[in-house]
């Protein structure tokens, strides 16, 4: 099973510059509407696009979506492939535009 990060120990990860990718699996036009960062990967084509995180695949990575859900599908699939550091944002970007970063809007 994925372990979870909550918005705020992501946020002290940030803060501290600990080395994490950041995987993005919103689709494209979610990203224009508010984005966060990271390696824009929709879950959509996340099977056949996956391999992109192969260089990352020792180091710990932190996926997300807009509330949660999808990130942890996607964290599901890299688990099966052989990811073995892989975190699920909790409450996704809404989470962190309410609680972190509120330039950031909620959808």
């Amino acid at each position: 099973m994925f372990k979870e990060i909550s918005v705020n120990e992501l946020k002290a990860k940030k803060d501290a510059k600990e080395p994490f990718v950041l995987v993005d699996v919103r689709e494209n036009h979610e990203k224009a509407f508010s984005d966060m960062g990271g390696i824009l990967i929709p879950l959509s084509k996340f099977e056949s696009e996956y391999a992109k995180l192969e260089e990352f695949k020792n180091q710990e990575i932190i996926l997300y979506c807009r509330s949660g859900a999808r990130s942890a599908q996607a964290a599901m699939f890299l688990l099966s492939k052989g990811f073995t550091n892989v975190r699920n944002l909790v409450g996704g970007i809404n989470k962190w535009a309410v609680e972190i970063d509120n330039s950031l809007s909620t959808y």
